[in-house]
């Protein structure tokens, strides 16, 4: 079994702005970089054996910190993304919340579908069976990391995940 605490990465200039960055690379805001050391000063005196995230910046600056911190490795995995919002990348973050229920098997135009989201994340879960069994993982990445996470270990269809209401807290704890 391999025990997983996510977390969101930490506030964005996007984020701020309203927009839904989609596979755009922003930079966490100021506040954002306030979180990263808060997310650090919340596991540092946990037990974990290695720290994944996204390969875009606000996830690996998010989990760089707690990754020193700790001295644990930091794997960067592009499995862990968000959607590509294709030719929405950026757009209002409204635009994209009024989408999602029509894109479970739709890709948005010129992106992807959150069918190909959780397909990406089922290919990163199988290899954190084959190579972290009993190990204590964090995993730093998007609302569509989480709806994988969510789809695939708690059973949830990918419909029920993109439109239950989200809110952050300090972590989800899930058993692969």
């Amino acid at each position: 079994m391999v025990h997983i605490i996510f977390e969101a990465h930490c506030t964005t200039l996007d984020n701020e702005a309203n927009r839904a960055s989609g596979w755009v690379d922003v930079d966490l805001s100021e506040l954002g970089q306030k979180q990263a050391l808060e997310l650090r000063d919340r596991y540092k005196d946990s037990t974990l054996d290695a720290i994944f995230t996204s390969d875009l910046q606000r996830a690996v600056k998010s989990g760089l910190p707690t990754a020193e911190t700790l001295k644990v490795p930091l794997y960067i995995d592009s499995r862990l993304r968000e959607c590509s919002y294709g030719e929405l990348d950026g757009a209002d973050k409204h635009t994209i919340n009024d989408q999602k229920s029509d894109r479970v098997g739709i890709s948005f135009p010129g992106g992807e579908s959150y069918e190909d989201c959780a397909k990406r994340m089922g290919d990163f879960l199988d290899y954190l069976k084959e190579n972290f069994d009993g190990k204590t993982v964090m995993i730093i990445g998007h609302r569509a990391t989480q709806y994988g996470l969510e789809h695939h270990i708690n059973k949830k269809s990918l419909a029920q995940c993109v439109t239950e209401p989200w809110s952050w807290q300090p972590g989800w704890k899930y058993q692969l």
